[in-house]
């Protein structure tokens, strides 16, 4: 009898050891001694830019709070999908994201996805670090969802093996798009087959004919080595992604105003060192799939783009028409 008791108390104490752990590492895994402790997910693998804007917030956070604050970076999804990531920030069990699995939320975050919104890399960051990305970040605060930056995901360009000049050479062809409406949409505006599923299903995908086509940034294209199963790239740049960074707003209320404006300030320069390292390398990037075999085509983005009206017409139903109205306004 004696030995059962010191069985369950063992068992019990066990238990409790283990709830502590966990407690103190998911939501409140936000301090150590005299540190603040940034938890960061992302999606990418560490070779790519994203993970490098990442770790140069790390850098810039812990260089401006001489120590105070401690950035954890996990990337390639350790800790989930962009989707559960972005679910775990809502709850502070971790503490900051870059994603682009927003809409979730709230749709009106995708507007900067609508095709052909914007020409030129410039536009779309003076649209976005201006009253405008405020704007559409906003309602993401009931979720408790504060952004704090948009980092880059860039243009998106079609890959084949048929070439694609114009939107006629779309038609009926199956290809791969995320999972996002703007995105099926726009595909579908152009004649097209869309079939969302996951990227990393993508290569494969490809590679056994389940899908014709696929459609990504320059970066993604190079860094899967899509050219191994693609014999074109078309140069559509048919939308502009970019790729908002969030901060628990329960995290961020526990901060003092220093703090907040390290965070703030770190992010934005992040930000620019994404887009501008994304930039240099792109066409490098081009330059080497050429190399590899793959033909580049700069297709007639005129047609493309009258195609694409009726995605408009559509979502100005769904966002609100003067919601589009505006946007479009700041982006001439």
């Amino acid at each position: 009898m004696k030995t059962l008791q010191k069985i369950t108390v063992i068992l019990t104490i066990g238990l409790a050891l283990s709830i502590l752990v966990v407690f103190f590492t998911t939501s409140n895994a936000v301090s150590s001694g005299n540190e603040t402790i940034i938890r960061f997910g992302h999606g990418a693998a560490e070779s790519n830019e994203r993970h490098l804007a990442v770790m140069k917030f790390k850098e810039l956070v812990e260089e401006k709070s001489e120590g105070k604050m401690k950035v954890q970076v996990y990337p390639n999804e350790q800790l989930g999908s962009e989707a559960e990531m972005i679910e775990s920030v809502t709850f502070n069990d971790l503490q900051m994201v870059a994603a682009s699995a927003f809409s979730q939320y709230d749709q009106r975050i995708s507007v900067f996805e609508l095709p052909y919104l914007f020409d030129t890399y410039e536009q779309a960051w003076q649209v976005l670090d201006g009253e405008i990305g405020q704007e559409v970040a906003e309602p993401l605060l009931e979720d408790g969802l504060r952004v704090v930056a948009y980092f880059e995901n860039g243009f998106r360009h079609v890959t084949s093996n048929k070439p694609i000049e114009e939107p006629e050479d779309l038609s009926g062809l199956k290809i791969r798009t995320p999972e996002f409406p703007l995105s099926i949409s726009t595909f579908k505006a152009f004649g097209s087959n869309p079939t969302p599923m996951a990227f990393g299903e993508l290569y494969m995908a490809l590679q056994q004919g389940t899908v014709d086509a696929q459609e990504n940034p320059i970066a993604n294209t190079y860094a899967s080595k899509f050219n191994e199963i693609q014999d074109y790239l078309s140069l559509t740049a048919h939308q502009y992604m970019p790729l908002p960074v969030a901060i628990s707003e329960e995290f961020w209320r526990t901060l003092t105003s220093e703090e907040q404006e390290i965070i703030k300030s770190s992010a934005s320069e992040a930000a620019q060192f994404h887009r501008d390292i994304l930039r240099e390398n792109e066409e490098e990037m081009i330059s080497k799939l050429q190399d590899a075999g793959m033909t580049v085509i700069e297709p007639d983005r005129d047609k493309f783009r009258e195609e694409a009206d009726a995605v408009y017409e559509a979502y100005k139903n769904r966002f609100g028409e003067d919601f589009v109205n505006n946007i479009l306004k700041a982006v001439k």
